[in-house]
């Protein structure tokens, strides 16, 4: 920890990480809750293939809305504000969908619960990289993919002893359906959410980029002290163009370029895109159908479900180690490597396996085990790599004067990936299981190659020296 973190206030910058993350725990949890849900919401709205696929797909495509409505409407209202907005609709949408009983409602409920995870998914890591010293950012923004598997985790561990306390998904519990309850649950950390979001400050960056300096600079000083406050207050005022505060239209290449968009927006839209492509939501929203599809029972398809959580959490505590020291770069190229190395070997196993009299995927023990242990060291890989340093690179890669923006048209892309996934993951595996995992396979592949020659390190500079 270099001079300026040892002077910082970490009680504050910890506590502000903390309210902050919670926003990637709701994420993490309403993103997981679906994954043992799909057999009561095919019984109580009667759904196809199709429309399961639209059902889960759905609060993606509110969380492309609000990750591309988040940046700008962040720029204009507040990093806080935008927060506190969406802990509403975090709230509000885990209460409708427990208790609708008509489809309809339950998708726009559902449709607003993403609006708030798109909003979060990509507000919480740039409110953490605008408060948190330099050589440690890496980490502390780090904290929001461990608390976006925490949620998966739990939602995995609450839908599995619902479901065994039930006898299944399908059964009441305390005259509820138990798949209701695992949307129920995710009420209370919504409401803590909210009230601990009135006890932080607002982030710096954005209040210089209002005119609002002397706020900018209490605030700056509560977390730097005198000294440092003042300078970083300088650096920022500098950092910001004079002739207009930030805009969307900050996005465009000034001098042409692709598409007429910045080289830098480029490098995150490849980030944010094959985070998604490499496949790593199936197993988080499909695991329940994925394991059962390879021949597991229910009871044991979610016991792998908490595993994988379980896993996801170690590898992101690899991560908050290594990523401020040997850099975000070498840590996407081994995720890729790994990923495509260990999506082959599921690849292999689904090909190996035989079709029952129903047309279901049965896979020997042997085969079983090899898929199950391939997965969770993909799940590893995908953890140590590009699951936390996407998001870190997003929310401290580009400068201040376009970081709202450049983030509302990533988060946009990020969850639009994300959404294509889940909408087609379905139909795919019902063609091949198999062949859905070579597509993500060859992704993964691609993701290596294009990291190497498009991403540049980030590590140890400071937010005003990031260039695009």
């Amino acid at each position: 920890m270099n001079d300026a973190a040892q002077r910082a206030n970490m009680g504050l910058i910890g506590a502000i990480v903390a309210v902050a993350t919670i926003g990637g725990l709701l994420f993490g949890y309403d993103s997981g809750a679906v994954n043992g849900t799909q057999d009561g919401l095919r019984a109580a709205f009667a759904l196809d293939d199709w429309w399961l696929g639209f059902t889960v797909g759905s609060l993606l495509i509110g969380c492309f809305i609000g990750a591309f409505f988040a940046g700008t409407l962040a720029d204009s209202m507040g990093r806080r504000n935008v927060m506190r907005l969406a802990a509403l609709l975090f709230l509000g949408g885990a209460i409708v969908q427990g208790i609708s009983h008509d489809h309809l409602i339950f998708l726009i409920a559902r449709l607003c619960g993403g609006m708030a995870v798109g909003a979060a998914s990509v507000l919480s890591p740039a409110y953490i990289s605008e408060v948190a010293p330099a050589s440690i950012r890496g980490r502390m923004t780090t904290v929001q993919q461990i608390m976006i598997i925490s949620g998966l985790t739990a939602a995995f561990v609450v839908n599995y002893f619902v479901a065994q306390a039930a006898g299944n998904s399908l059964n009441e519990l305390g005259g509820i359906e138990a798949w209701r309850w695992m949307y129920l649950a995710q009420a209370v950390p919504a409401a803590v959410f909210l009230v601990a979001l009135f006890f932080i400050p607002e982030s710096p960056r954005y209040l210089v980029a209002k005119g609002r300096n002397p706020e900018a600079l209490k605030v700056l000083t509560s977390l730097f002290g005198a000294t440092d406050g003042a300078l970083k207050l300088a650096e920022i005022q500098a950092s910001f163009s004079s002739d207009h505060r930030p805009r969307l239209a900050d996005v465009l290449a000034p001098n042409g370029g692709f598409l007429g968009i910045r080289p830098i927006v480029w490098a995150g839209l490849l980030l944010a895109v094959f985070q998604q492509l490499v496949g790593i939501n199936v197993i988080f929203y499909y695991g329940e159908t994925l394991w059962q599809l390879a021949g597991f029972k229910q009871s044991d398809a979610l016991l792998i479900n908490i595993i994988s959580g379980a896993v996801s959490i170690a590898a992101c505590f690899v991560t908050i180690a290594v990523i401020d020291r040997i850099g975000r770069k070498p840590l996407l190229l081994i995720g890729s490597a790994g990923m495509a190395a260990t999506l082959f070997v599921m690849v292999f196993a689904f090909s190996q396996g035989t079709l029952d009299t129903n047309g279901k995927l049965v896979l020997s023990s042997d085969l079983g085990m090899v898929a199950v242990i391939a997965a969770n060291l993909y799940v590893i890989f995908f953890n140590v790599s590009w699951g936390p340093v996407m998001w870190v690179m997003l929310g401290e890669m580009f400068p201040n004067q376009i970081r709202g923006s450049a983030l509302a048209v990533c988060g946009f892309a990020q969850w639009f990936a994300n959404y294509l996934i889940a909408q087609t993951f379905p139909w795919m595996a019902s063609q091949s299981l198999a062949g859905s995992y070579v597509f993500y396979g060859v992704c993964a592949v691609i993701s290596f190659f294009l990291v190497q020659k498009f991403i540049h390190e980030t590590k140890g500079k400071e937010l005003e020296a990031m260039e695009g």
